[in-house]
């Protein structure tokens, strides 16, 4: 990476710069730990109904689980290292050379060699977002990396505005940008042309974009993954988590120019996709109909959603995403009580930019759905 001149004084109250050893909001976790609820309220772990993260409500198709049993027979063997079958069937569904995929132990394997790869001085992160950018980018610089916030504004919806990023990495110079589209947890959607925009801007200073697309699939006319290859300083994340419900086998990947490839491919570690999940991945790119039937239900389950909440007072912020944000009052008592019904939300108060007023709901199914409007509706009555 090329070396940069000290950033000039950015706005203050919009941009602002982490310390030397400053990490992460303290506290901040992830949804869908299911086990630690179904400890404390002694019921099973099946029975939790997880609002917290963010995964497709019909889980994994019929095909992909004939997919698994079937993979299970190859169990005494090491998985292909490279996931060269994947890696053909991504290129294929993408309209991409399978050279410039890397597949991961989920998105987040990728996320965390990136930085350690590259070893970035300056980094520009829009926040509130996915926080395993800021942890990823202090690990491997280990505080010498210095880290540059644009706080994405509430009275805009939290909105990135494609200028405002721009300038920010004209001011701050950075070496290594992110930006998650949808966002997370905002859930807010930059246009396809918007991300251009700013992939362009960042080839022509120098600076490494890293676009994160883990919930692109449920608007994927606005992926830019099909660009990543004619622009050496863009790369792509792409997750199978959340549209394909495929969070327990973690499967991810990437699309980088050739040199970077070859980098991370000397830092990761051997077999971290294993058998299983490589299978299980394949079968899910091609059930066109569990996608179709997917699209088809969180279109009505959206609607119903933001009906339901809209009723209660509740503020949405717009999403294009399988989540919502929602701003009320008493929020942490809110997460609370649901939790006491067996029903889990995201806590927003660790997300840095955020504050305690904030939760972050999954789209479920109508009768899950239904159940968080009802848990919420007698948690508002009991404040009015």
């Amino acid at each position: 990476m090329k070396k940069m001149s000290r950033p000039v004084n950015l706005a203050a109250g919009r941009i602002c710069r982490a310390v030397d050893g400053e990490g992460p909001v303290p506290g901040d976790e992830h949804g869908g730990n299911i086990y630690r609820l179904s400890k404390e309220l002694g019921i099973p772990a099946g029975d939790v109904i997880d609002f917290s993260a963010s995964i497709n409500p019909l889980g994994v198709s019929e095909r992909v689980k004939s997919a698994v049993m079937k993979a299970l027979e190859d169990a005494p063997h090491y998985p292909d290292p490279e996931a060269e079958g994947l890696r053909e069937e991504l290129a294929g569904f993408h309209g991409i050379d399978p050279g410039s995929i890397l597949c991961g132990n989920g998105s987040t394997e990728l996320i965390y060699l990136i930085p350690l790869a590259l070893h970035p001085a300056r980094v520009l992160i829009p926040v509130p977002t996915f926080s395993e950018y800021e942890r990823a980018v202090l690990r491997a610089g280990i505080g010498r990396t210095e880290i540059r916030f644009l706080y994405l504004q509430e009275e805009k919806g939290f909105r990135i505005d494609p200028a405002e990023f721009i300038e920010a990495m004209q001011e701050g110079a950075p070496d290594m940008a992110f930006l998650c589209n949808p966002n997370n947890p905002t859930g807010r959607l930059m246009k396809r042309e918007q991300v251009l925009e700013i992939a362009r801007a960042a080839r022509e200073m120098g600076c490494l974009l890293v676009v994160d697309e883990a919930f692109i699939d449920f608007c994927p006319g606005e992926s830019v993954i099909r660009e990543a290859g004619g622009n050496p300083c863009l790369i792509v994340l792409r997750s199978m988590t959340k549209f394909y419900g495929l969070a327990g086998l973690r499967v991810g990947y990437g699309v980088f120019p050739p040199h970077i490839t070859e980098m991370l491919k000397g830092l990761k570690e051997p077999w971290t996709v294993n058998s299983l999940a490589q299978a299980a991945a394949v079968e899910a790119l091609r059930d066109s109909d569990h996608a179709r039937r997917t699209e088809e239900l969180l279109g009505s389950e959206r609607d119903f959603l933001e009906e339901g909440l809209g009723r209660l007072g509740i503020r949405i912020y717009p999403s294009e995403a399988n989540f919502y944000l929602l701003r009320l009052e008493g929020a942490e008592v809110v997460e609370r009580d649901l939790r006491r019904k067996g029903m889990m939300v995201r806590n927003c108060s660790n997300f840095r930019g955020l504050d305690g007023s904030f939760i972050r709901v999954a789209v479920r199914s109508r009768r899950e759905n239904a159940l968080l409007v009802e848990g919420l509706s007698r948690i508002c009555r009991g404040y009015s």
